[in-house]
């Protein structure tokens, strides 16, 4: 259940909470324009306190051109159209804390739109008092601007372009990480930070929750004394060697923009100036790519005053090869149950960690992960569930995987939307592979497999909209929707509900140990939690293998105790665990 908002929040709530992530664009239309908006949220809200959850994780409805779906901001104080407008958002907080539940906003920070009025002045002149919020720089030595080759370094952005635009009206470069319409913000200079922080504020003067913070490992650079100040990366291909932009194989800007020299101060100095005046109930969680465990430590330790917990991506990197996020490369179960395991063990009684399998930026995770196959989508779904739910952390759930929404059979690159995808198979194109190899890796790990709309139910366009929807709803929506699920106790929607009620009820599952088992299963993964001589024993079989056995040690006491939870019909033995595919289990004792 959600929280009483009568209640004192406690100072640690975060650590019971559970956190949905709504993708507006795709969540509900409320207008029938095909695009989600904040009033179709409000319609919905009281499916979200069915299923349990305690804070809505709103993806970006600030004003935006909307290049990269709005995480490519041109007014942070105001609400796009599309969505809706700021009496529409302040009536969704209302409705939200008169259910005891929570809104964090996406704070997008590290960049903005190249159409913010920030960036409109930086680029008017290179006087302007803004020229140094963003990163202009002048041609490599001995090139003549704009030409190729001329970019200040070799790096190559996330979507597959370089990382420089050149900007003729000034014969400069802009630096941007993602797309062109996305310049970095230069949070070395205060003047940037301090504008920053009072947007921030004045968001939880507005009554928001907190901030999930996209990419904020990136707002530190590293910055050198002498020229060139910023450094070339080192290319792909055979080479491997720092050297000029070649059109095809960029420079990595990785070791010079991830974790910077100064990411943790600015860290805590966004604490001091936006939280730590602030009573309890806030929370804040970072989007950080390429992080280890030892530096989630840095960025979660409370005696540090940085973030509450990070978004790592080691475990949505698995399937991920030498080239990047679109060579695929094949991932186990034991792949991904190593990696879940090793942030426990490491974070352990320091850090806390964010449990995700799936969100905006990420394939679908029934169909990632587990089996999306009709035989075994709804069970794979709640195995999957199940293993992370009852992890130390906060799970996050991403709108539709509490029902095992499926990636979405994309016929070719027009069935697309997303930029990042669409950049990805022009370059794909243009280094010579095959069309239909690239549109594989699409398929299989382009961002709008998770952008389909919401599948409320088995209507023309699954009750999402009453006109045509911005991106095509995948057509298993017949059989795979909210309405067929939220009254069936054996629904995926229904093992969603129980996993949260365990959570809120049962004090080990959010303060408890954790102590892997099993550590050589190929296909059957367990694990302990310990509280005060209170113990939760989960198993899952995450394969379609039949009869697999959980020989966990003193399996037959487990197998005659308390089963708690499961996904599959009553064991027949008592005396050791054997699992059907897709089968978990969770038993209690103590």
């Amino acid at each position: 259940m959600t929280a009483d908002p009568s209640e004192p929040v406690p100072r640690d709530w975060w650590k019971s909470a559970v956190v949905y992530q709504v993708y507006p664009r795709s969540f509900m239309d409320s207008d029938g324009d095909g695009i989600g908006d904040i009033p179709g949220i409000r319609q919905r809200l009281d499916y979200l306190q069915r299923l349990g959850v305690d804070v809505l994780w709103l993806s970006p409805v600030y004003k935006s051109p909307m290049d990269d779906n709005g995480y490519d901001i041109s007014d942070y104080y105001d609400v796009d159209p599309l969505f809706g407008t700021l009496a529409d958002l302040d009536d969704l907080i209302a409705d939200l804390h008169e259910r005891g539940m929570k809104l964090v906003m996406d704070l997008v920070v590290n960049h903005t739109s190249s159409a913010h009025p920030w960036f409109q002045e930086s680029r008017s002149s290179k006087d302007n008092p803004k020229r140094d919020w963003y990163w202009w720089r002048p041609p490599r030595p001995g090139h003549s601007p704009g030409e190729p080759g001329a970019e200040p370094t070799n790096w190559g952005s996330a979507f597959s372009e370089s990382a420089w635009t050149f900007d003729p009206d000034t014969g400069e470069y802009y630096l941007h990480l993602f797309a062109s319409s996305q310049p970095e913000l230069n949070w070395e200079n205060p003047e940037v930070r301090q504008a920053v922080y009072s947007m921030m504020n004045w968001w939880l003067d507005r009554g928001v929750d907190g901030f999930r913070m996209d990419v904020i490992n990136l707002i530190s650079k590293v910055v050198h004394d002498e020229p060139p100040d910023l450094r070339d990366g080192i290319r792909g291909g055979p080479d491997r060697q720092p050297g000029p932009i070649d059109t095809v194989r960029f420079g990595d800007p990785g070791p010079h923009v991830l974790h910077g020299p100064r990411v943790h101060e600015f860290l805590q100095e966004m604490h001091r100036e936006v939280f730590a005046h602030r009573p309890p109930g806030l929370l804040t969680v970072g989007e950080t790519p390429a992080t280890t465990v030892e530096q989630g430590l840095l960025y979660t330790d409370p005696a540090r005053a940085e973030l509450q917990m990070v978004f790592q991506f080691e475990h949505v990197d698995l399937d991920s090869g030498p080239g990047g996020k679109w060579d695929l490369a094949p991932a186990t179960s034991r792949d991904l149950i190593d990696s879940l395991a090793q942030w426990q063990e490491g974070m352990g009684e320091i850090g806390w960690n964010s449990l995700y399998l799936g969100n905006h930026d990420q394939p679908r995770c029934v169909s990632r992960f587990g089996d999306d196959s009709p035989e075994h989508r709804d069970r794979s779904a709640k195995a999957l569930a199940t293993v992370l739910h009852l992890l130390r952390g906060t799970p996050y759930i991403y709108q539709g995987d509490e029902l095992g929404m499926a990636n979405a059979p994309f016929r070719d690159i027009n069935d697309t939307r997303d930029i990042e995808s669409h950049n990805a198979y022009r370059a794909a194109l243009a280094r010579g592979q095959d069309p239909d190899a690239a549109m594989e890796a699409i398929r299989y790990k382009g961002r709008d497999n998770a952008r389909t709309p919401m599948q409320w139910d088995a209507s023309e366009h699954a009750g999402f909209t009453t006109g045509s929807p911005w991106l095509e709803v995948n057509p298993d929506h017949v059989t795979v929707n909210a309405a067929a699920q939220v009254n069936d106790p054996d629904s995926v929607f229904s093992h969603y509900r129980k996993l949260i009620k365990l959570r809120h009820q049962e004090p080990v599952v959010v303060h408890g140990t954790f102590t892997r088992l099993l550590r050589d299963g190929e296909d059957v993964h367990g694990y302990l939690r310990r509280l005060d001589g209170r113990e939760l024993l989960v198993v899952a079989n995450l394969s379609s293998k039949e009869g697999l056995e959980a020989a966990v040690p003193d399996a037959p006491t487990w197998a005659a105790s308390e089963l708690v939870l499961s996904n599959a019909p009553e064991p027949a033995e008592r005396d050791r665990i054997v699992l059907g595919p897709w089968e978990a289990r969770v038993y209690r004792r103590g």
